[in-house]
């Protein structure tokens, strides 16, 4: 099923004939009237689908209520995009981008919109197919990761992104501090994680191009071959750090049909379908493909599920605060808690695998 945009959830609507307008005089050979669906899936940053007369267009912007300006930096994402798609032919093409908020209320940008399937829950065509093609979209995941890690991206142009240097300490130190700020109520076992990551900190390993939220539903699959990944969407959080941090982020969504339900139920999407990799599994493709090491991982499994925990606690503080009514976040303190439980189980297992 191709990737479907619907009707917009109440409360995040934009202004039709101010971005029309800015549309319109903007970008260079577009025409006609502006309808406006938004894509249902993700919980952080807002897509809409604009069509544009004949055109159609996806429109990136911050939720409602963001409190935290660096995990939504629209800019950020442009600048990435812009420069990266001219040279890998995975980064959409960026095609307008605006800081003046007083056009829908914050600032957006937009891109090209690539047609394909994006395979989100444990539901929908992946739960059709057979376990050798899911088997093959995770090999193709980590090939598409591999592939991104190799890019040159000082040749590219965005040596300027990040700092590679102390980048580990500081995202550790960063999401912690991130944490107390969402914090809503007293989760003694986000802190107990908090603590072991700041007291564990490993040496860099390398620096690479990293996309920060790599998994299923930030990649576009071909229609006519799910095996094949056309696009990789998302690049708000992309920078320059070290690649296992990267892939600690992806290996925290992992969750196995044979894991427990503490953890199938955390984060319910394509990975848990039988066929795919066990997270040892896709560490070991990595390491394979990348030629890597990737030495004692449990530090970066449990670095992301802490910062996926952190993020799921942002979007609460969001909903408990009243700047969203989606009633999806409404649990997401209690998810938050469930991904830091399996973070410590893994810490004392010294394991990433088997872990209840």
């Amino acid at each position: 099923m191709i990737d479907q945009a619907t009707n917009i959830r109440k409360g995040e609507e934009l202004d039709i004939p101010s971005l029309q307008k800015y549309l319109l005089e903007g970008i260079e050979g577009t025409s006609g009237e502006l309808s406006i669906e938004q894509f249902p899936g993700g919980a952080s940053n807002l897509t809409y689908l604009l069509n544009l007369g004949e055109q159609q267009m996806v429109l990136r912007r911050p939720p409602f209520g963001a409190n935290v300006k660096s995990a939504h930096d629209m800019s950020r994402e442009y600048k990435v995009l812009s420069a990266l798609s001219k040279s890998y032919r995975k980064a959409p093409k960026p095609l307008i981008y605006t800081n003046d908020e007083s056009i829908i209320g914050a600032e957006f940008y937009v891109m090209e919109r690539v047609q394909g399937v994006i395979l989100r829950g444990d539901g929908g065509p992946a739960k059709k197919m057979a376990e050798t093609e899911i088997f093959k979209i995770a090999d193709s995941l980590i090939d598409t990761m591999v592939e991104l890690h190799g890019l040159d991206y000082e040749k590219i142009g965005l040596g300027n992104l990040g700092k590679p240097a102390g980048y580990v300490t500081r995202q550790v130190e960063g999401w912690t501090r991130r944490y107390f700020k969402a914090q809503t109520d007293d989760i003694p076992v986000i802190e107990q994680a908090a603590r072991w990551l700041n007291n564990n900190i490993p040496a860099e390993t390398g620096a690479s191009l990293i996309h920060n939220d790599f998994k299923h539903d930030n990649v576009v699959l071909d229609a006519s071959d799910f095996t094949k990944i056309l696009a990789i969407l998302d690049w708000e959080m992309s920078t320059i750090g070290d690649p296992l941090m990267d892939l600690g982020t992806t290996m925290a969504y992992w969750m196995n049909h044979d894991d427990p339900s503490i953890m199938r139920n955390a984060f319910p999407n394509p990975s848990i379908l039988k066929g795919n990799p066990s997270r040892e599994g896709m560490l070991q493709l990595y390491a394979e493909k990348s030629g890597r090491d990737v030495g004692d991982f449990v530090f970066y499994y449990a670095y992301g599920l802490f910062k996926l925990a952190v993020v799921l606690q942002q979007i609460y503080y969001r909903y408990h605060k009243g700047y969203t009514q989606d009633k999806r976040f409404a649990y997401m303190n209690k998810m938050a808690e469930t991904l830091c439980q399996i973070a410590v189980r893994a810490i004392e297992k010294k394991r990433i695998d088997d872990l209840f």
